[in-house]
């Protein structure tokens, strides 16, 4: 019998946008292949490992990209073809689990549990999942295992890229309390900061605050950040979760008074948006921009567009002039955020185009 009654699977395709380039063009292999906006405004998409070591990362601006890797290889995002090889990489997904939750367009979740036979270890299990995505795609992914998804998410991490680790029940006590809170899944620069202040670095550390404690810190999520510090996380699996909005907002570190600074936020967070819209196969009628000023006052600006979207160029466009609505760099601003609502099917999103 198996140690634990659930098993939780996280795979994240490894610098997933890059790697599908590099597939496409085996002469990219080995080179710094940097997917990104190639505007002067644009970020960083993906990177591939080499361009990694120049210290490129997602959501940078690709003219400090410019900087940091002067022989990078420098290419726009192929949305479609990216959406392409996702749909591909879930199908192979599903034939191991009926149980399939899509985080992002490169990243889910699977219960695993029933598909484990008796004589099945998890990481047979996952290596053959993984050999399938190379035979079958070309690609590699990283895998975690674990009793539930916060684990699962932190296991795919460690060995990056190609990296198998399963953290079974009697292994959490042994490497969860060393490990830098940072490493916690949602914990930003912000929240980071904000514990450093407490003299927290570590999950033992952070085990010393009280739920009480992190609530009045944090709010809810201080009551997730007890359970996380002590391994604990009983959200299941949910393969079909009906959405009626997304959103993705930022509270900085400092009060921003640099509009250029506030617009690279929104388009990071219109790319995040895009991403997710890809995986949950979703389009959006309606763009929403959140704004709080130093003195907490907070505004929206709204805005319907006639065609249904889901690319980060619309989200961010139309985002960029909502903000030209506001008071942001004449006022410091403490939190930026971006939503799209009214999601429709592709189908359906479809048909209201060509009907209205």
């Amino acid at each position: 019998m198996h140690e634990t009654s659930r098993w939780i699977m996280h795979v994240d395709m490894d610098a997933f946008y890059a790697s599908v380039e590099v597939l496409d063009n085996p002469a990219l292999r080995g080179k710094p292949v940097i997917v990104a906006g190639l505007s002067a405004r644009g970020v960083v998409c993906s990177a591939s490992y080499e361009a990694r070591k120049f210290r490129i990362r997602a959501a940078m601006p690709t003219q400090q990209a410019r900087v940091l890797c002067k022989n990078g290889i420098f290419l726009r995002p192929r949305m479609e073809r990216y959406r392409q090889v996702s749909r591909q990489v879930f199908n192979l997904l599903r034939e191991f689990s009926d149980c399939v939750e899509a985080v992002s367009v490169d990243e889910g979740y699977c219960d695993i549990t029933s598909g484990l036979s008796q004589t099945e270890s998890p990481e047979d299990f996952a290596r053959r999942l993984k050999q399938r995505i190379r035979d079958v795609i070309g690609l590699t992914a990283s895998v975690g295992i674990a009793p539930n998804k916060f684990l699962a998410k932190i296991a795919s991490d460690l060995q990056k890229p190609d990296g198998l680790v399963v953290i079974r029940p009697e292994d959490v006590e042994r490497f969860l309390p060393d490990l830098p809170v940072g490493r916690i899944p949602g914990i930003g620069p912000v929240t980071q900061h904000k514990l450093q202040q407490q003299g927290i670095k570590t999950v033992a550390e952070l085990r010393r605050l009280s739920r009480e404690e992190l609530e009045h810190l944090f709010g809810k999520a201080g009551g997730r950040l007890y359970e996380y510090a002590r391994g604990m996380d009983n959200r299941p699996v949910v393969t079909d979760r009906p959405a009626k909005s997304l959103s993705r907002e930022e509270t900085f570190e400092t009060d921003i008074g640099d509009l250029e600074h506030i617009r690279r936020v929104l388009r990071a967070q219109s790319e995040s948006l895009a991403l997710r819209l890809a995986a949950i196969r979703l389009r959006g009628r309606c763009v929403t921009l959140k704004i709080k000023y130093a003195d907490f006052q907070q505004v929206t600006r709204r805005r319907r567009l006639d065609d249904a979207f889901d690319d980060a160029e619309t989200i961010f466009q139309t985002a960029a002039l909502l903000l030209e609505r506001t008071e942001a760099g004449r006022r410091l601003v403490r939190l930026a955020g971006v939503g799209v609502s009214e999601l429709l099917g592709e189908d359906a999103a479809g048909q209201l185009e060509l009907f209205e």
